[in-house]
């Protein structure tokens, strides 16, 4: 269980990292790569399944969090990332376009991550040792 929340808290920052740098540098790398790259990485695919990767990631990291520390606070802040990364995927450029998609995309990612940063810092300093290798 120790290695497991390490782990899983530790994937589900790198996934909303992931997200950001993605909605950040997509575009740069398909102007300067387009005669090379064979695949478009901009994609709506790539979201999808940066998507599916990350919420049953989150999902289990934030459960494991609150299961090792029986604090709640960081859970809401996760779970409004989730489902506003959810939701830029499924509704966003619909709605509001591919500059709205991107905005819900960056800030449900920085929420996600700031969940697991604050499962982290409850977990030091109730000196838990569930993060410890």
């Amino acid at each position: 269980m120790i290695k497991t929340q390490l782990r899983s808290d530790q994937a589900a920052m790198t996934l909303s990292m992931v997200c950001i740098v993605h909605c950040f540098f997509a575009p740069s790398v398909l102007i300067i790569g387009s005669g090379f790259l064979a695949v478009n990485l901009g994609d709506e695919l790539v979201h999808k399944l940066i998507v599916l990767t990350a919420v049953p990631i989150s999902a289990v990291a934030l459960y494991l969090g609150y299961k090792n520390h029986k604090v709640t606070t960081f859970i809401p802040i996760g779970i409004f990332g989730l489902v506003l990364l959810i939701f830029a995927v499924t509704f966003g450029e619909s709605i509001w376009g591919e500059l709205g998609e991107k905005g819900l995309t960056l800030f449900g990612s920085f929420l996600v991550a700031y969940s697991h940063f604050r499962n982290y810092q409850v977990c030091k300093a109730i000196d838990c040792n569930c993060h410890e290798k």
